[in-house]
């Protein structure tokens, strides 16, 4: 505990890295503060019932989760950074398919700039659709007539709508502004502080459930504790695993050419076990809300089969619901990983710096080598995230777990956690190393440098 400490008095001694850390927690604090701030024109006295169907879980419990609770709170930033994502999503598929935005992806920074560009347009064009989907749906989900002070006319929804549209593009603002000047992907943080902020109120919800009768008291409590830090370290391992191919490189002469049958350093190429990170879940949640919707039109909507769309793809802890997911997930992880891991790319500027894979000729067998291992590795990847993603579900039907506790139990979520925390302390490592500490998990000595 000591060298942990004084690991942390080590963070505080570089100037560069304190003041980043210290702009992340600023932006971070006026984004909560923001998600706290409701619309103009709602009676927040009026919103208890869209806030104890969030508290639920379920498919509004995750937006709500991933907004930190502006969802529920009807606040400024009710629609969050996911219309940002969901942009970026798009316009990186569509770089497969459309040849100008092939070309962005090859100009370097020049065209990731002008990609950042088209991504910012597209969101706001992507707010401009949600924000009066979202208000008009406030009265489905509870919200009565009476908590809109100005009615639903467009004196209210044209400013709310730019409010929304303004909370979203400032949150985009806060989250590119925290990757530049402070520390950690920005966009990232914004999410799993988000996410954080849903944490203590669900666990107070599972620890009151258990204390009060005989529902497993505090024994039960512990149990779920140790199991909670289990599957964290199984998606610590999830994020970290990866493969090393091992890669030769011919030693160069000092006339630039190489010397034949002279070796030189041995390295590695790193691929990881889940190279997709958790876009597979996020695409499956996407398209796990169209079952449901499909069962509630046109002339489906009173039959069997539209009936039992409505209740088995409602539930996000139901057996279909998950048997579905998770075979979505493992599809979409293939096509994800695919598309991420250029494995021509890879092989031919392994050809062009001179190395090679022992045993494998440069060139095509290399990029067939490589897409083999790919696929394999894949496979077990997939299968893994998808546990991941249904143990939420396995939690509550086993442990009789409170949905919105269960939620961190796997799933996009924890995912998201621990992603953002591993990058982060990475990036905070780098600093310490740099300076001749010893990084944030290392002993905390300070490093002899040999000159």
């Amino acid at each position: 505990m000591k060298k942990f400490i004084e690991t942390l008095s080590n963070i505080w001694k570089i100037e560069e890295l304190k003041g980043r850390i210290l702009v992340t927690l600023g932006l971070l604090l006026v984004y909560r503060f923001g998600a706290q701030v409701v619309l103009p024109g709602i009676d927040t006295q009026q919103l208890a019932e869209l806030s104890s169907r969030t508290d639920g879980g379920g498919l509004l419990g995750i937006l709500n989760a991933f907004t930190g609770g502006a969802f529920a709170n009807a606040s400024f930033f009710a629609l969050g950074i996911m219309p940002y994502i969901s942009a970026s999503i798009v316009v990186q598929l569509m770089g497969l398919a459309i040849p100008y935005l092939q070309k962005l992806q090859k100009e370097g920074e020049s065209g990731r700039k002008t990609l950042n560009q088209i991504t910012r347009w597209l969101t706001i064009g992507i707010c401009l659709v949600q924000a009066p989907a979202y208000l008009y749906s406030l009265g489905s989900l509870g919200v009565p007539d009476s908590a809109f002070i100005l009615g639903k006319g467009l004196d209210f929804m044209i400013p709310a709508v730019l409010i929304l549209v303004t909370g979203t593009i400032f949150a985009m603002w806060l989250g590119e502004k925290i990757t530049d000047k402070g520390i950690g992907n920005g966009i990232s943080l914004l999410i799993m502080v988000g996410i954080i902020a849903r944490m203590p109120q669900s666990f107070v919800q599972e620890f009151v459930s258990r204390t009060s009768g005989s529902n497993g008291g505090l024994m039960l409590i512990l149990i779920e504790l140790i199991l909670w830090f289990v599957v964290i370290l199984a998606c610590i391992m999830l994020v970290m695993a990866t493969r090393q191919i091992p890669v030769q490189y011919a030693r160069r002469t000092a006339s630039g050419g190489y010397e034949k049958n002279v070796f030189g350093s041995r390295q590695y190429i790193p691929l990881k076990l889940n190279a997709s990170g958790v876009m597979p879940i996020i695409f499956a949640q996407a398209i796990m809300f169209a079952p449901a919707y499909i069962g509630r039109i046109g002339a489906l909507k009173d039959t069997g089969v539209g009936q039992w769309l409505q209740t088995e793809f409602s539930n996000i802890f139901g057996l279909w619901y998950n048997i579905v997911f998770a075979l979505l997930i493992i599809i979409f992880t293939y096509f994800y990983t695919a598309i991420t891991v250029p494995t021509n790319k890879m092989a031919d500027d392994l050809k062009r710096s001179g190395g090679f894979i022992p045993g494998i000729r440069p060139g095509k067998e290399t990029s067939d080598y490589l897409d083999k291992i790919m696929s394999l590795i894949t496979f077990p990847g997939s299968l893994f995230l998808a546990l991941i993603a249904v143990l939420p579900a396995v939690v509550v039907k086993l442990m009789g777990v409170q949905q919105g506790w269960a939620l961190f139990y796997g799933g996009t979520s924890l995912l998201i956690l621990v992603g953002v925390a591993i990058d982060t302390m990475q990036q905070v490592n780098s600093y310490l190393l740099n300076r001749h500490y010893d990084g944030l998990m290392k002993t905390g000595k300070n490093r002899k440098v040999v000159a």
